[in-house]
């Protein structure tokens, strides 16, 4: 099997992408990059500055400025902006939503494509989000699209938040359909696979499932 390869993994919110991007990784002792929290990083930090998500000059000034890095420790991987561990202030619904706002702007679009490149170079990384197959790595090795109903993503999403605060499945359901909307209708790489992505409906199907569906395709597109 190739040994240095970059694999994207792209779909919609709450198809279990995360999971599924972490686990692979571990099975090819690969990195595993979360590019989604980069778009909450800077969705955090346009909202800290009073930014609205459309004021492209204000986003381009504001993107010169932030200094964003994933970081694997003991917590697993942490998003660090300017040195501060901001990992738990992005993961809620409203940076989720204001994720998916500003991920539809040119300068914040251009400002992280330079660095997700970058993290590309070494190879060897599994790369979960949007548009990694479409867009940031089109010649990549190995292209995922996974994806799963809207009402199980909601649910698989409920069961998450709501460890953390109230919240309704109604609700749930609601900002997933909404940022699906979002994320496939905007003009600046919408959501949608590759030409060449292997599409993967995990509404029915355990992790270890997709896993086992993803070594398989890898090892016969890359048999010795």
């Amino acid at each position: 099997m190739k040994k240095d390869m970059v694999i994207t993994i792209d779909g919609p919110a709450g198809a279990g992408k995360t999971t599924v991007s972490k686990r692979l990784a571990e099975c090819l002792s690969y990195r595993y990059v979360d590019t989604g929290a980069l778009y909450r990083g800077v969705g955090y930090e346009a909202c800290a500055a009073g930014i609205s998500s459309d004021d492209d000059p204000a986003l381009e000034k504001l993107c010169k400025t932030l200094d964003l890095n994933l970081v694997l420790s003991d917590q697993g991987l942490r998003l660090m902006s300017g040195g501060k561990d901001i990992s738990e202030e992005i993961r809620t619904p409203a940076m989720a939503m204001m994720a998916s706002a500003v991920s539809a702007r040119k300068p914040v679009r251009d400002f992280l494509l330079v660095l997700q490149r970058k993290l590309g170079r070494e190879k060897k990384v599994v790369f979960e989000g949007r548009d990694m197959g479409t867009v940031v790595f089109p010649e990549a090795d190995v292209k995922f699209y996974l994806d799963a109903t809207p009402e199980v993503r909601a649910y698989r999403r409920y069961l998450e938040m709501k460890l953390k605060s109230p919240v309704s499945l109604e609700d749930v359901e609601k900002d997933i359909r909404k940022r699906d909307e979002n994320d496939s209708s905007r003009a600046l790489a919408p959501l949608k696979p590759a030409e060449d992505a292997v599409i993967i409906d995990a509404s029915s199907l355990e992790v270890d499932r997709v896993i086992e569906a993803m070594l398989s395709h890898i090892q016969c597109k890359y048999q010795p």
